[in-house]
């Protein structure tokens, strides 16, 4: 048994009911201030089509699937925890925003391998004052609408964090005390006599990297897969979207919107809470 969850900003009732009557449902109950449970209902290729024309994200999720029978939740950093690509708004100040953010979007896309497009967008960035990524911290980086409220739930419910980046420590070094998140990772930028040298330190954090730190924390929690939550955007997220037991594309590529369980395009991450019961 399913129930159809529908959220946004606007709700009318006539398109509900109208949803409702597709899919079979039995009961239209709200669950928030903009969102609402329909009971029992049967998947309609409609429903998705009729919600995304009315800027609404719906899921069709497992009845009886409760937040407290989580134990991790696994978020990406740029474009889904936080609004920005840290390395295109740190190119920004290097006057090569263009030239990086068109790498940035190939590689989300799938379409250039992600550890090639990152040592190529951190190459680009050699010279840079250091001083430049507290810039972007203190200036342009800003969380995703629903972020802190989504974590306070996902804790109140005894859910730990991890954010997993293709990014950068400075970022996810400050986002973690910020936000408390319980683990992170991410790729460690070189820098030498107070500017970037134009290389990264260790092992890229690509998709594979995301997806085996998920299993590492996942197991060293003593969870199953099916206790994980995994929320990303682009290719690189794939890997660990996989290895969750549920996906959730966030303001994603099509390729990951595609492939994952369930999509938020028009609501904030506190959304993700309402997938739940």
């Amino acid at each position: 048994m399913n129930h159809l969850i529908v959220q946004g900003v606007d709700i009318e009732t006539p398109l509900l009911k109208d949803l409702a009557k597709r899919c079979g449902a039995s009961r239209i109950e709200q669950v928030g201030a903009q969102c609402f449970r329909l009971s029992d209902a049967r998947h309609d290729p409609a429903v998705a089509a009729l919600c995304e024309e009315a800027q609404l994200d719906c899921a069709l999720v497992p009845a009886g699937r409760r937040l407290a029978g989580m134990g991790l939740v696994v978020m990406d950093m740029d474009s889904t925890f936080i609004t920005i690509e840290c390395i295109d708004e740190i190119a920004d100040m290097q006057g090569i925003k263009p030239e990086i953010a068109a790498i940035t979007a190939a590689a989300m896309r799938g379409e250039i391998d992600f550890a090639e497009s990152l040592r190529r967008r951190v190459s680009l960035l050699s010279g840079l004052p250091e001083s430049a990524l507290g810039r972007v911290y203190d200036e342009r980086l800003r969380l995703s609408p629903g972020a802190e409220t989504m974590l306070s739930g996902m804790r109140a419910a005894g859910i730990k964090s991890l954010l997993v980046s293709g990014g950068f420590r400075f970022f996810t070094e400050r986002l973690k005390q910020r936000t408390g998140l319980d683990f992170t990772l991410s790729n460690e930028l070189e820098i030498a006599d107070g500017r970037l040298t134009g290389r990264v330190l260790g092992n890229i954090v690509d998709g594979a990297a995301k997806a085996a730190e998920l299993v590492r924390v996942r197991d060293e929690l003593g969870l199953a897969p099916a206790q994980v939550i995994a929320i990303g955007d682009g290719a690189n997220d794939l890997p660990m979207l996989r290895a969750a037991g549920v996906s959730i594309a966030y303001r994603a590529k099509p390729v990951v919107r595609a492939e994952a369980g369930h999509a938020i395009n028009h609501c904030g991450l506190d959304a993700v809470l309402n997938l739940f019961e």
